[in-house]
């Protein structure tokens, strides 16, 4: 038992992006992380749920963004010159996700992180991966993989590809 703790307490140190969200502080493993940038135009995408703020063109490349405050359930928010999108691969997909600012790098010890508290009957906490200790105060540590459903990544790659594709048969009509 002994060497399944000392694993997953190895497999879960590592750098973390730390970004805020209201009051919260969040932290993502940075390897998970492609780039950080501003706030810019999104394009709206019919008949998607309330959270997926619709699409960028990032370089080229179409990317869902997503809204973090929303997909949590918390109160939206104004945007100020700090929030940015962070972009992420969640599974195979780049997606964006929207936060108020980020913060930091932090190098979290595996033994800094904690298992996520039990919260009671039908919350659910797959989604978080820890909870990061870090002076005196703490993070949570989230499962990028894990925020959007199985389901709901496939949608958004749906909704990508299909605008991908509309746009090549723009590009190239006589095809």
């Amino acid at each position: 038992m002994a060497n399944n703790t000392d694993a997953r307490v190895s497999e879960r140190a590592g750098k973390y992006l730390t970004f805020k969200l209201a009051a919260e502080d969040y932290g993502l493993e940075i390897l998970k992380v492609r780039e950080i940038i501003g706030m810019m135009d999104i394009t709206a995408v019919p008949r998607t749920p309330t959270f997926v703020k619709g699409v960028i063109n990032l370089r080229g490349k179409v990317i869902p963004v997503v809204d973090l405050r929303e997909k949590f359930g918390m109160e939206a928010a104004e945007q100020t010159e700090e929030t940015c999108i962070i972009v992420v691969d969640v599974g195979k997909v780049e997606m964006g996700i929207i936060v108020d600012k980020v913060s930091e790098v932090l190098d979290i010890p595996g033994e800094d992180i904690q298992d996520t508290p039990s919260l009671g009957t039908g919350v659910n906490t797959d989604f978080i991966l820890g909870i990061g200790k870090t002076g005196d105060g703490v993070k949570i540590l989230l499962d990028i993989d894990r925020v959007l459903s199985v389901n709901e990544v496939c949608d958004l790659t749906t909704v990508t590809d299909g605008i991908r594709e509309e746009e090549t048969k723009q590009l190239n009509p006589e095809r």
